[in-house]
């Protein structure tokens, strides 16, 4: 079978160049291994209360991890997808032994490079590739050097991470088909590419643009540049609408409830802009390139439609976004709630007060 990316490699040099992370002690690792356990448990009732969803299916506890167990995890999740997507369009045609040779390793040790940056910089992630229905991972490093870098108050801060987090674990587990359907748009994605040899030659260029970047924060590329396909646009597209939904509710559900939960809330979520919004000149190339730009406005533009829909008819209302893939927002809706709520709902009059 024809390997793109030599995946071992790969984790070799995530875990080389992935840094160690704060200075603890071996008592404080484990007090905050213990804690963020404690707090996804709690985090999690507090979600499924203020949003009406609960898990329908059975999923794993947390894992809480270093930067180099996230790294290999979503090696290892990418090489779940990418491999048997490659080795079909490929037709399992063989490359030749030297350009295998050569170009799987060179991917190899530039997909290790873009990942060694990214698990120094992750919170948390809920990781659907490589397990059905998915596992929700804490990156503890990282979570600890940014309450310290904010001067938080760590249960306050810790439980705060872990109220997003949950909220998209609980995206997937009590949403059965979302996986599936995540993961279908995925291969559309690679599918509407014209062929597998521009494929695998822009999936190389991606990958090694991105590297490339770290190395150069002057470069002016963009990880968008692979995509030439007006199919492939189009469902660039959806996936836009779906992760913009996706990061937009777990921010409205985390600031929903933070300020019943977490005492020194307003504070944190002032810090944590701020810390968004800085960085130096290579971090913010980076940043840029690798989406996270893109996924900063996510947060803000998300959250503004998920806020406009529960205003108007509220969470339930707002639930039925869930139902199937048809009642998803199109991407030109994230905008106008409105849109969303007339095609979903009909007309729609003012909620019923309390009293």
């Amino acid at each position: 079978m024809a390997q793109f990316v030599d995946w071992d490699l790969a984790a070799a040099t995530a875990g080389a160049l992935s840094k160690s992370g704060p200075r603890v002690s071996l008592s404080e690792a484990t007090d905050v291994v213990a804690d963020l356990r404690r707090l996804t448990d709690e985090a999690a009732e507090h979600v499924a209360d203020y949003t009406g969803l609960r898990s329908q299916l059975a999923h794993p506890p947390v894992r809480v991890v270093d930067r180099k167990d996230w790294a290999a995890t979503n090696i290892a999740g990418l090489r779940e997808v990418i491999t048997p997507l490659v080795s079909r369009l490929s037709q399992d045609k063989q490359p030749g032994a030297f350009t295998e040779a050569i170009g799987s390793r060179l991917t190899g040790v530039q997909a290790g490079t873009v990942l060694a940056y990214l698990s120094g910089r992750v919170l948390g992630q809920y990781e659907v590739f490589s397990a059905d229905p998915g596992q929700l991972l804490l990156v503890a490093p990282n979570i600890v050097e940014v309450e310290r870098k904010l001067e938080a108050d760590p249960r306050d801060f810790r439980l705060w991470v872990c109220l997003h987090e949950v909220t998209h674990r609980t995206q997937f587990t009590a949403v059965p088909w979302m996986r599936a359907y995540f993961l279908g748009e995925v291969q559309a994605f690679v599918d509407a590419s014209q062929n597998s040899e521009h494929l695998a030659e822009r999936l190389r260029r991606g990958v090694s643009t991105l590297a490339d970047v770290i190395r150069d924060p002057q470069s002016r590329t963009s990880v968008l540049d692979i995509v030439q396909t007006p199919a492939q646009r189009a469902v660039l597209d959806r996936l836009t609408a779906l992760m913009t939904l996706l990061e937009g509710h777990a921010e409205f559900v985390m600031d929903g409830v933070g300020p019943e939960v977490v005492p020194s809330v307003d504070r944190i979520r002032a810090a944590f802009n701020r810390r968004r919004e800085s960085g130096n000149p290579l971090e913010k190339a980076v940043r840029r390139l690798l989406g996270v730009e893109v996924k900063m406005r996510q947060y803000a533009e998300g959250r503004k439609f998920v806020h406009g829909v529960v205003e108007q008819v509220g969470m339930p209302g707002f639930n039925k976004i869930f139902s199937s893939p048809l009642t998803l927002p199109r991407l030109d809706e994230l905008g106008d709630p409105e849109a969303w709520v007339r095609r979903v709902h009909g007309s729609v009059g003012p909620l019923p007060t309390a009293g």
